[in-house]
């Protein structure tokens, strides 16, 4: 999709994220760890979070309205691995979709509830990478985009405002399910955003040795909404690859860095990476030549809730309205996007 399509879209989310920062929920795995669940909500399906969209819909709503209520602006849904090679370890392949449209319409009811026209909460599918990829020739590219379609499908009819292909170690995977989600678009005639995020190892580049230069070039023409770096590492390591996504991409950024060591105090543990990433919206960065405008993936509703005081004080800082300090540390060939989302 061009720039020129984006009047399509049924959602004001990019809107929002032009005017403000914005904060997201944290870790879905470990709520659900803590929600001491049996062998039977699962279905014997031990290990398929995904089935709880089905079994266990007051589980999930519970962890999605105690982050709303700890001040984050959207949710993900519980369909990282609504995907082929997941559900195809259940012998459940033949469900992305109706997993897919189960745990997003779970996100859409409580986002609803907890929404106003003065604050609305949005809805981001989430769409993990899988176990197969492509360019090791683990599965063929047109079957898992087929899959990924068949997801998008389900999160566009459960009411997704956007979609969120995450944690990607293999560009090729991302390609299918970025455009595997496009054409499930077409299909719906229903048209929202779509994100990517891609994963760098404590290594220096992705897992199959691609470096956020190479990713960048290669995400951009897929027409994608917004750039960003999610998992595996905290907000230190995460901090040269944002500051070459900060200065070079062409569309906005974000980061969800992964929670480090934590500071323990009256039994509540708040995410280092959640100060961090708070410090760096308070002042702007040499390094980078822009002010830090986004929040870490916090592990729990306390975090984001941190967060989230931090947030009513920053707004995403545009290169033409940046500081004094901030222009002279910034290449004037190009102007850096600020990391404006989580």
């Amino acid at each position: 999709m061009t720039a020129a399509d984006k009047h399509l879209y049924d959602t004001d989310l990019l809107d929002v994220l032009s005017q403000r920062v914005m904060v997201g929920d944290g870790a879905m795995g470990t709520q659900l760890q803590a929600a001491d669940l049996t062998l039977d909500d699962f279905r014997g399906l031990e290990g398929c979070n995904e089935i709880l969209n089905e079994t266990r819909p007051d589980v999930l709503e519970t962890i999605h309205r105690n982050y709303f209520e700890a001040g984050a602006d959207a949710v993900e849904t519980n369909t990282f691995g609504c995907n082929l090679s997941n559900l195809g370890d259940y012998d459940i392949a033949d469900r992305i979709r109706d997993l897919s449209q189960k745990g997003t319409a779970i996100a859409r009811r409580v986002a609803d509830e907890l929404g106003s026209p003065d604050r609305k909460r949005y809805v981001l599918g989430s769409m993990g990478p899988g176990t197969k990829l492509p360019t090791l020739g683990h599965t063929e590219y047109a079957v898992i985009r087929d899959a990924y379609t068949e997801a998008a499908l389900g999160m566009l009819d459960g009411g997704a405002d956007a979609i969120l292909v995450e944690t990607c170690q293999d560009l090729l995977q991302l390609k299918a399910a970025v455009l595997g989600s496009r054409r499930a678009m077409t299909r719906a005639g229903r048209h929202i955003p779509v994100f990517a995020h891609v994963t760098v190892e404590t290594t220096g580049t992705m897992l199959l040795g691609s470096e956020i230069g190479a990713a960048l070039t290669a995400v951009e023409p897929l027409g994608v909404d917004m750039i960003g770096l999610n998992c595996a590492t905290g907000p230190a390591e995460m901090s040269e690859h944002l500051r070459h996504l900060s200065r070079h991409a062409r569309i906005p950024v974000s980061v969800m860095p992964n929670r480090v060591a934590g500071a323990a105090a009256e039994g509540r543990r708040i995410s280092v990476a959640a100060r961090r990433i708070g410090r760096a919206w308070r002042c702007p960065s040499p390094s980078s030549g822009s002010r830090w405008s986004a929040a870490a993936a916090p592990p729990r509703p306390i975090s984001a809730k941190w967060l989230a005081r931090l947030r009513t004080s920053s707004v995403p800082s545009d290169r033409s309205a940046t500081s004094r300090r901030c222009r002279r540390c910034t290449p004037q060939s190009r102007s850096p996007r600020t990391p404006r989302f989580w």
